[in-house]
């Protein structure tokens, strides 16, 4: 009969503990038309699984959640949370998300870098203050009596210096107390040194007297220096300068210049003295730096004396050869003077460039693509600020010889040796910069004594050469990942 209803005997309905899990054991089946709590479960911890590298990571967060294992069962019908976190993994597709953007150690602003090519310039005035000091006799080269001592002097304070200074970086990356105790002592042994290498030569009273201030200038301007004091060593320079800018207007007595020096000199030992006595208060007390061998700041020292015979010989060397109607090419010394903080401010650039290009490389090849062009770029624009400060100072200085194309690439290639040898002292390479000036140097000076060539000639030949060395060592150095540590 189609009213008949079939009829079959109940199944006995289960017996359930409090918790709602069946008394055999078994969780019960989820109807079909019941929500996945995986899913739900999955989709509460998107974020978690799609960054997850391993299930077992999954499987942390779920314990630190409190989630136990009876939980675990009568919900989700998972054996434990290891079981959970493999379906959890299973489920969620990855999806690691792109690391934010990294800080740019190298980032800086340019002023502070313009305000060194300040400091670095304005002593030059002091030269054409102190030129009543540097009257009288002659020597052999038509120079005053006494230069010979004054360019030795500079050459020692110039590489003790660079030495010194390296040294002192190191102890104030330990605390400005140990900085302090380096400067206290290396300071005025390097003015000492200096000054004594100027008796070392035939002289004056005069040049003698100028060179002993320049050697306290350059010992104080270096304390300075390190310890961050740019604008405080400007101000002890606003004598020299207003002094400089004076003469362009009327002629200063001998009096007057001379105290306009003094009062620079006796500024920058104040002001050195007065920081260093600061650095004992600084801070928390440091602990007692570990040994540094001398030997670690010799490289630096080194490239400061290749370097500083290098620019003398840039601006010396027709004098010094006795060319015809030979002068002193101080207009080349002052732009290379002047370029130093657009040197400075570019090796940050190429530091930071560097940087964002190894962050696009995927290869090593592209990576040292990528570090050739930004080393291309860089030394460009300085040679271009280089050039147009060359060409600028040599209309402003009409006793200096002619800016010449040879004279403005000798210049251009020097620039360069002088800012690859820096870029690579920035990536802890001291001694290749150093033997490669060194060397060219004294390359330079032979050339001069035997009277091979021109001057001008012997230092594009020479420097080109030198430049070129340098930028491989630097390109090479981009190229490697550890140099971007």
């Amino acid at each position: 009969m189609s009213g008949l209803l079939r009829l079959v005997p109940d199944e006995p309905e289960p017996v359930h503990d409090l918790a709602g899990t069946p008394a055999s054991g078994r969780p019960r089946p989820r109807p079909s038309w019941a929500a996945d709590p995986i899913d739900e479960l999955a989709e509460e911890l998107a974020e978690v699984c799609a960054v997850a590298v391993h299930p077992d990571e999954i499987a942390a967060v779920l314990e630190a959640d409190g989630l136990t294992g009876e939980q675990i069962t009568e919900r989700y019908g998972r054996a434990d949370a290891f079981a959970l976190a493999a379906e959890l993994y299973a489920r969620v597709p990855r999806s690691h998300p792109e690391p934010g953007p990294r800080p740019d150690p190298w980032r800086t602003h340019p002023a502070q870098f313009l305000l060194r090519a300040l400091v670095f310039t304005l002593p030059g005035l002091g030269y054409a203050l102190g030129a009543p000091l540097m009257n009288g006799a002659r020597d052999g080269y038509g120079l005053p009596q006494g230069t010979v001592g004054l360019v030795v002097s500079a050459l020692v304070a110039w590489a003790w210096n660079q030495g010194f200074a390296h040294r002192a970086y190191l102890r104030l990356a330990v605390g400005r107390p140990a900085a302090g105790r380096c400067l206290r002592w290396g300071a005025p042994a390097g003015a000492l040194l200096a000054t004594a290498a100027t008796l070392a030569a035939p002289r004056n009273a005069g040049v003698t007297s100028f060179a002993a201030g320049q050697a306290v200038y350059l010992a104080g301007a270096t304390v300075l220096l390190v310890l961050g004091r740019e604008r405080l060593l400007l101000l002890t320079l606003l004598p020299t300068a207003a002094g400089g800018a004076l003469l362009l207007a009327v002629p200063l007595p001998a009096p007057v210049r001379t105290a306009l020096l003094l009062a620079t000199v006796a500024g920058v030992t104040g002001a050195a003295a007065y920081e260093i006595l600061r650095t004992r208060g600084t801070g928390t007390p440091d602990t007692p730096p570990p040994p540094l061998s001398p030997l670690a700041s010799l490289p630096y020292g080194l490239f400061g004396l290749g370097c500083g015979v290098l620019t003398t010989l840039a601006a010396l060397g027709d004098v010094l050869r006795h060319c015809p109607g030979a002068r002193t090419a101080g207009a080349a010394v002052i732009a290379l003077t002047l370029s130093m903080g657009a040197a400075e401010w570019l090796l940050y650039r190429c530091r930071s460039m560097a940087l964002a290009a190894l962050t696009r490389a995927t290869t090593p090849r592209g990576l040292l693509i990528g570090g050739v062009r930004v080393l291309a770029f860089c030394a460009s624009v300085y040679l271009a600020v280089l050039a147009v400060l060359a060409l600028a100072t040599g209309a402003l200085w009409p006793d200096g010889p002619p800016v010449t194309a040879v004279r403005l690439a000798g210049l251009l290639a020097l620039g360069t040796v002088l800012w690859a040898g820096l870029l690579l002292q920035a990536f802890g390479v001291a001694w290749v910069p150093a033997l490669l000036c060194l060397g060219a140097a004294g390359a330079e000076s032979a050339a001069l004594a035997l009277r091979t060539s021109t001057p001008a000639t012997v230092q594009l030949l020479v420097c080109t050469a030198t430049a070129a060395a340098l930028l491989a060592v630097s390109a090479q150095r981009l190229g490697r990942l550890t140099t971007h540590r």
